[in-house]
């Protein structure tokens, strides 16, 4: 367990950078690394040593962001099938990108932290509402209320 502690300090900066080139996201890159070292520490018993470690690490966090990709392309399909339209799905057109984080950025709290707690940390609902000591129910709630309230001023622009 040492050992794998000096691998990610040694390694961690390099992973992090890797995948900020790939997502341009801090968020997503954070996310991105964190799950990449967990998967290593899984799989350290796995590594062969037939390439440096530092490009084994790049090759797990390229597999993980992949997944998280597919992972959000699906959810936005979700939404899609839904009918819904999805108020998500306005961050994937830029013109409207800048509109809805000017709205988010408006909103109040808690209704801007849950909203960007599912959308952007794509956090399943009981989790966040762990976070704020409420019920998922609660949570659930309160995005269904901050995605009106940006839906609202969407429709008022």
């Amino acid at each position: 367990m040492e050992d794998f502690e000096a691998v990610y300090r040694q390694y961690f900066a390099d992973v992090y950078r890797y995948v900020l080139a790939l997502s341009r996201d801090v968020h997503t890159a954070e996310e991105v690394t964190q799950e990449t070292f967990f998967k290593a520490l899984t799989a350290i018993d796995s590594f062969r040593g037939q390439c440096p470690l530092r490009l084994w690490l790049c090759r797990i966090a390229r597999n993980q962001y992949l997944t998280l990709c597919r992972e959000r392309a699906k959810y936005s399909q979700d939404d899609a099938e839904r009918g819904d339209g999805g108020i998500e799905e306005g961050f994937a057109r830029q013109e409207t990108a800048r509109q809805l984080h000017r709205l988010l950025h408006g909103l109040p709290e808690p209704y801007k932290e849950v909203f960007s707690l599912r959308t952007f940390g794509e956090l399943p609902f009981s989790q966040i509402g762990e976070l704020f000591g409420k019920t998922e129910s609660w949570a659930r709630v309160t995005y269904f209320r901050a995605r009106a309230k940006l839906k609202e001023g969407l429709d008022g622009l």
